[in-house]
């Protein structure tokens, strides 16, 4: 995908995390969504029709398409304060399809960096199906973790891009190293907010 693509999605991400934590309001950052959504469905457009047509050409060219509709409908939604759930359904179709990028990203391209990336934003989408279509009490632990994959998979790697040293392999191995310790700080984060919805069931049943 491209890494200016990348960056604005950075942006509405990070916005995204605050509005579900409470701290920013729907229609001003639904404006930004709908803003990065159509320049991330015109710009795939373009490349596409102008590309050589290789299937793997076409494959990268298509991700953009899920982060543009995504923004599309997230900004629809909160614009006209929609419930969510076909937003949460559609999140779901794309977490599955993000899958399948971590998968091809190492069976094809063996590149670890990738694979991560796309396997944390499938987790993502997946909470936003958990939020918005089965209405599960995790807007919390979503508006968090949507904040650090603001920054570690789309800000900073951009910014980084831009300098012209994101290939490099010191960068590569840092950025490893940086991807594998967010996931486990979704893992801690995760298992402590199960204890958290657990503690009150221990309690009752203690006094019983």
């Amino acid at each position: 995908m491209s890494f200016v693509g990348l960056f604005l999605s950075g942006a509405v991400l990070f916005l995204n995390s605050l509005l579900i934590a409470g701290k920013a309001e729907a229609k001003s950052v639904g404006i930004l969504n709908l803003f990065v959504g159509i320049i991330q469905i015109i710009i795939p457009f373009y490349l596409i029709i102008s590309s050589s047509q290789d299937h793997w050409e076409l494959y990268n060219y298509a991700s953009i398409f899920l982060f543009g509709l995504t923004f599309l409908y997230f900004g629809a939604t909160a614009l006209m304060g929609l419930d969510g759930k076909g937003l949460g359904w559609f999140c779901l179709w794309v977490a599955i399809i993000a899958v399948v990028y971590t998968v091809t990203a190492i069976v094809q391209f063996h590149d670890g960096i990738s694979a991560l990336t796309w396997g944390m934003w499938a987790f993502l989408w997946l909470l936003f199906f958990l939020s918005n279509s089965l209405q599960m009490n995790v807007d919390r632990y979503l508006s968090m973790v949507a904040f650090v994959q603001s920054w570690v998979t789309l800000t900073i790697p951009s910014i980084l891009y831009f300098f012209g040293v994101w290939n490099t392999p010191i960068v590569n191995q840092i950025w490893f190293f940086v991807l594998i310790n967010s996931i486990i700080y979704f893992d801690v984060s995760l298992f402590r907010l199960r204890l958290s919805f657990m503690m009150p069931l221990i309690e009752k049943r203690e006094v019983q």
